[in-house]
């Protein structure tokens, strides 16, 4: 998928279903009677699978360029698919099942494309966050991140794909986003206060992380 074309990101062909928690439930995603999602490896034990998926995905960082503006929905899904193709044959696509994870239910799957619409239209009224300064630029960071987080419009891998794409936009502002001194701990609460629309722990990240080139 060729970074910012008119085609919008494609629906996974893989069957609809439901899942209730990661790797739990009725997953058309996963090898029947377990939670490993069905991969090109042919892996069949979760921490093999992470690390393959680690591995790859840490060789697909360091060879995609930086490309300008637009960062819409469809950049988003080609980097999900340069991180993970190798390893998920729907790598790219939109979910075609619900998730959730702890209490946090994510975004209807039938309202994911939807969703992202509106998401990246605004994203692309605000010029992609282009030319803000630093201050301006963590409060609409944690905004979106936030947002986008809620959206989750892959079965797996949202969060590495959403950093790629964040640190692509801040990139391409003169700045650097570094999540290296943020807590595990400190990360999982500003992003279950980001989905109640409580934007300020993750601000206060984005401040931190943020650093002019």
């Amino acid at each position: 998928m060729s970074q910012g074309s008119d085609r919008p990101c494609e629906p996974s062909t893989v069957q609809r279903g439901r899942v209730d928690k990661y790797g739990v439930g009725e997953d058309p995603y996963t090898y029947p009677g377990s939670d490993v999602l069905r991969n090109r490896l042919g892996i069949l034990d979760a921490g093999l699978l992470e690390a393959a998926e680690r591995d790859f995905s840490r060789l697909a960082v360091l060879e995609l360029p930086l490309a300008p503006p637009p960062y819409d929905f469809n950049y988003f899904c080609h980097l999900h698919k340069a991180l993970f193709g190798e390893v998920y044959s729907w790598a790219g696509q939109i979910r075609t099942v619900d998730i959730a994870k702890g209490d946090s239910r994510f975004c209807n799957v039938n309202f994911v494309s939807k969703e992202a619409s509106k998401l990246f239209s605004r994203l692309a009224q605000d010029n992609y966050l282009q030319g803000l300064e630093q201050p301006a630029m963590a409060e609409r960071l944690a905004e979106y991140y936030c947002d986008i987080n809620v959206l989750h419009p892959f079965r797996d891998g949202n969060g590495r794909a959403q950093r790629l794409l964040f640190e692509h936009i801040t990139a391409s502002s003169g700045f650097n986003l570094n999540f290296a001194d943020v807590t595990q701990e400190e990360w999982v609460q500003a992003n279950i206060a980001g989905y109640y629309g409580q934007y300020a722990p993750m601000q206060q990240i984005m401040e931190r992380a943020l650093h002019v080139l």
